[in-house]
């Protein structure tokens, strides 16, 4: 099989190899990236499928290569709650191609239209879902995107196979490294606490009567510690793991 941008051969097997030695949540999106490069897509996303309540793809994300202002867009736009895609993974396990136009019109909440112009303007339009399921029965999805013709049968297959030895790894990583959690200060979780509250990091600072250069301090050495990229991610996890409620 080729990679539709440099003609190479793409080997599956050598990544899902080069997958199993990463050893941190950074060293996954790094993989990702390259990955979804290879395969000639322009953007990804690793989600858990969100309660039924869930208003925000923001929060269900976990890993993802979407510019933040389409997901800022997608969310303000209130997209998530009837979107086709997530009603596919939440009640079906096979691996699905899409394309923008087709599936947004299986909107019921009159929204098909803003959906197919926020995902042409960035030209995510075509692209492919896998879902998958850790070994601790939390149910998500990876998802690959761009303006690339639809994947093949054999680019899907080893799409898939990638997509659940990565999902697996990132639970892995969570076992690992939530001792890591016992390891933040009553100050990093309180600024925490307050990130997920949605308070900037001066409005935290005068609640707390700490700097704004100690708060950010703070929310970086918890970032640093819980393993994840940023400060938003961050409380993602500490959510999951029930560090911060």
């Amino acid at each position: 099989m080729l990679d539709r941008q440099t003609a190479k051969p793409v080997n599956h097997e050598a990544l899902i190899l080069e997958l199993a030695g990463l050893s941190t949540q950074f060293d996954i999106l790094r993989f990702l990236k390259k990955t979804t490069e290879m395969f000639g897509a322009r953007a990804f996303m690793v989600l858990r499928v969100p309660s039924s309540t869930a208003v925000a793809l923001q929060s269900a994300s976990v890993i993802t290569s979407w510019p933040s202002e389409l997901i800022a867009k997608y969310d303000a736009e209130g997209l998530l709650a009837d979107s086709p895609a997530l009603n596919h993974i939440k009640t079906s396990t096979v691996p699905f191609s899409y394309d923008v136009h087709a599936i947004n019109h299986q909107r019921r909440d009159g929204k098909s239209e803003r959906a197919i112009k926020l995902f042409e303007e960035y030209g995510l339009i075509r692209g492919a879902y896998f879902p998958v399921c850790d070994a601790g029965g939390d149910r998500g999805a990876i998802g690959y995107s761009g303006e690339r013709e639809a994947f093949t049968n054999q680019e899907m297959l080893q799409l898939h196979m990638i997509s659940t030895c990565v999902f697996d790894r990132l639970y892995q990583l969570a076992r690992k490294d939530r001792k890591g959690g016992e390891d933040l200060t009553q100050r990093e979780i309180d600024c925490l606490t307050w990130t997920a509250a949605g308070k900037t990091s001066l409005e935290i600072s005068n609640i707390l009567n700490l700097s704004e250069h100690t708060v950010n301090h703070y929310l970086n050495r918890a970032t640093k510690k819980l393993d994840t990229v940023n400060r938003t991610q961050a409380v993602a996890k500490a959510l999951r793991m029930g560090i911060i409620s």
